[in-house]
């Protein structure tokens, strides 16, 4: 119940800080209930601990409300995943996440962001359009289900 209350009291920006170790179990949590298969919280604490990977989080009060991971090699990146807890979306989370994820990217000198998202991910595709991502290719069948995924670019700086 008092969940429920602090996020209806819940107006303000959630605040985004780099994830650590102890996160992946949330983490897990919140990629299992927004994708297919969901990655285990092993996967997601060795991912956190690689040098060449950079996953923020958001949180509201103590509640981890989203996160977004990016691989980083030779000047690109590419994001991994991005999920908002259901109970958060639609409050406008994602883009202030990405948008801070996406310069410190560019702080640890990526130049250029790929990523795939499920061509029927209309909310998804929407984010990363907004946010300056172009397509640059499709994989049809890639997803199960057959779903095709888009293959998404953005530039930076």
């Amino acid at each position: 119940m008092m969940n429920f209350v602090a996020r209806l009291l819940s107006r303000g920006e959630p605040a985004i800080t780099e994830a650590r170790g102890g996160d992946a179990a949330t983490i897990a949590a919140i990629h299992a209930a927004s994708f297919q298969r969901g990655w285990s919280e092993d996967e997601f604490r060795q991912l956190i601990g690689e040098r060449n990977v950079v996953t923020h989080r958001a949180a509201v009060g103590h509640n981890l409300t989203g996160f977004i991971m990016s691989r980083t090699t030779a000047g690109e990146a590419e994001i991994l995943s991005v999920a908002i807890a259901p109970s958060w979306r639609g409050r406008g989370f994602a883009r202030p996440l990405l948008d801070l994820h996406l310069r410190r990217l560019a702080g640890v000198g990526a130049r250029t962001v790929f990523l795939e998202v499920a061509e029927y991910n209309a909310p998804a595709a929407r984010l990363y359009r907004r946010a300056g991502f172009y397509e640059v290719g499709r994989r049809p069948g890639y997803y199960d289900g057959g779903a095709t995924a888009l293959t998404l670019r953005r530039d930076l700086g």
